[in-house]
């Protein structure tokens, strides 16, 4: 079942985490980019500095998403897609993160203990 959940609860979610997630981006040639982010909110959006790579890669292609870990081991990641635009005004670009969905993400026990046969345990936070 999926409930969507006010941006609140993905902030909180996300706070609960830490600011430092992973920022997932795509490269020219297909590949994924992946760097840790000292990322704060800023409305409703996620700011973070970032290399020139990264920026370049969120001005090609927007789409992007965030990872945090999970804090404990069993415990959940947070994914949070979103739509990022870069900020050049100042010394270093800055990635702007307007989230569009977040998933709470485990892998569960065991296929058979999840009713659809899914083989993840999940938690739509944000749709």
């Amino acid at each position: 079942m999926s409930i969507p959940v006010a941006l609140e609860k993905l902030r909180a979610e996300a706070e609960l985490r830490g600011a430092t997630p992973y920022l997932l981006t795509v490269s020219d040639d297909g590949r994924p980019h992946s760097v840790s982010i000292a990322a704060s909110w800023d409305g409703v959006a996620l700011v973070a500095k970032t290399g020139k790579r990264t920026a370049a890669n969120v001005a090609a292609r927007p789409r992007v998403s965030l990872l945090w870990v999970p804090r404990e081991p069993g415990g959940y990641s947070l994914i949070v897609d979103g739509d990022g635009t870069v900020d050049s005004t100042g010394d270093d670009p800055r990635v702007v993160v307007r989230p569009t969905r977040g998933v709470l993400h485990r892998p569960a026990a065991s296929p058979s203990a999840v009713p659809d046969g899914c083989s993840a345990d999940c938690k739509p936070l944000l749709r």
